[in-house]
């Protein structure tokens, strides 16, 4: 697989190449720049000296500029490139212009971050002398006390800022990534696809496309979704309801579709484990259909989440997901979306739309509890689950018009709300709920504290023992996988062989 996320820079991108940090808006890099100059000069064996006067700066600071240590100019990067024969594009190219100048980039790149400076180690000067396998070692060292570091610090606080981030990243794109829908289409086409429902049949299509096949398994370890043997191109799932192998089985496709390496820490994982979610429900519901579908519902002002979920076979959590990946960007209409158990505590939430998700002090909001008047959890008191329930909410932000569905859940019950400002409001079906409620959170008086009579009435007359998962306490799974047990990974892919 190659080492950089397919997302391209009309959306925002969720994981950065390899060995490079995440840079919004990043110009070109002048150590890259340099690179290449220098590998273009000594190709033509050219000297400093001779380039110098080519360009009319001196020898010194031509090198400044290949050591990465000055950034040149537009002019200079100009008269440069005429001095050494070739175009602008070539010196400003994103790529390498060897195996050796890469693994060059990447040792003084390690070198000059602030881990490193920390160390209180001499850095190693990069150069011709420096043997081809000591740089391929020290390369491979730093990468992996960077990962020991991550490792280290993956703790539930780092996972939460982690997930705080990548959701800021979301709401900055609406949610909304391109490139991903391009490469779904695309599949979708080449699979003579004709815009209903896709089958079990046309799943195994694509991944036959793609050169996979897949299978269906009664073993497959505990603690994965799917495993994908690479060698052998065989991408094994659990046995049982083929609705969700169908998504599986995408989000696995995903992997390889949006060439994915294992990722180097919490951050990216989770960033990868959006982006094969996103492929996987694009796949399903396909923008090329999907968004005329909601197109008409808004015309008609009758826009509802169960509709999509009927429409394409899909569970009504992937519908609500699917329509805030479309709801901006093709219909304007901003939306929140959450996904909380039948306590308030979030499980997922998104929002482009003004709505107060409560946050902890790293900004995340997983693992938070909202507001008990919320149509989120009002929805448990209904005696109807499986019919949407629609409520607005005036609130401190302003009114939000939401609506829900509760299911019970292997585990425990969980709801799943897509709400809207109160002026969005007219094209929904719903919108005539007589449901109303008020909240004033994150006021603690709202709903946070018990009211004052039987505070008083069992004050120093209670003690409960409160429910407190180690979890809590533990640094997050270390590896590239968190929480997979990779012994029973390759000991599950050694039978498959027998």
């Amino acid at each position: 697989m190659s080492s950089s996320s397919l997302l391209d820079t009309s959306s925002v991108r969720l994981v950065a190449p390899r060995g490079e940090p995440v840079r919004e808006h990043a110009g070109p890099d002048p150590l890259l720049i340099g690179k290449r100059i220098r590998h273009r000069r000594k190709a033509l064996h050219l000297t400093l000296d001779a380039v110098a006067a080519q360009v009319g700066l001196s020898a010194s600071a031509v090198s400044l500029i290949e050591t990465g240590k000055r950034e040149a100019k537009v002019s200079t990067v100009v008269a440069l490139a005429s001095a050494l024969r070739c175009e602008v594009s070539d010196l400003l190219s994103d790529a390498a212009p060897s195996r050796r100048a890469e693994l060059e980039l990447r040792l003084e790149r390690a070198q000059r971050s602030a881990a490193f400076s920390g160390l209180g180690v001499p850095p190693v000067r990069t150069g011709p002398r420096l043997p081809l396998d000591a740089l391929e070692s020290l390369v491979a060292l730093h990468e992996r006390i960077d990962q020991l570091a991550a490792e280290r610090d993956a703790t539930p606080e780092y996972a939460r800022r982690a997930n705080a981030e990548l959701r800021a990243k979301m709401r900055a794109s609406d949610n909304y990534f391109p490139a991903i829908e391009n490469l779904a289409d695309e599949l979708l086409l080449a699979s003579e696809h004709d815009g209903g429902p896709l089958t079990k049949h046309r799943v195994s299509a694509i991944a036959e496309h793609l050169g996979f096949t897949l299978h269906a398994v009664p073993d497959l370890p505990a603690s994965t979704r799917s495993v994908t043997d690479l060698v052998n191109r065989c991408i094994y799932l659990p046995t049982g309801d083929a609705g969700a192998q169908r998504t599986m089985a995408l989000a696995a496709l995903g992997h390889i579709v949006l060439e994915h390496e294992p990722p180097r820490d919490y951050a990216e994982f989770l960033a990868q484990r959006v982006e094969v979610n996103y492929f996987a429900a694009a796949v399903l519901v396909p923008q090329r259909w999907a968004v005329g579908f909601l197109a008409d519902a808004k015309r008609d002002k009758d826009i509802a989440i169960e509709d999509l979920r009927d429409r394409y076979l899909v569970s009504y959590e992937m519908a609500a997901h699917r329509f805030t990946n479309l709801a901006t960007i093709h219909l304007q209409i901003p939306v929140h979306f959450m996904k909380i158990n039948s306590s308030g505590v979030i499980y997922k939430a998104y929002a482009n739309d003004g709505v107060d998700f409560p946050t902890d002090s790293s900004g995340a909001v997983e693992g938070q509890k909202v507001c008990r008047y919320w149509t989120a959890r009002e929805v448990f008191s209904t005696a109807d689950w499986s019919q949407p329930y629609q409520q607005y909410t005036d609130t401190p932000a302003g009114t939000f018009w939401c609506t829900a569905v509760a299911e019970r859940g292997e585990h425990e019950s969980y709801s799943v709300s897509v709400g809207t400002p109160y002026q969005h409001v007219k094209w929904f079906r719903g919108r005539e709920t007589t449901h109303r409620s008020r909240s004033r959170c994150p006021d603690p008086s709202c709903c946070q504290l018990p009211p004052r009579e039987l505070a008083a009435k069992w004050a120093d007359a209670s003690w409960p023992s409160a429910r407190v998962h180690s979890a809590l306490l533990a640094s997050l799974p270390a590896g590239a996988f968190p929480g997979v047990d990779q012994t029973e990974v390759l000991q599950f892919l050694e039978r498959q062989q027998g």
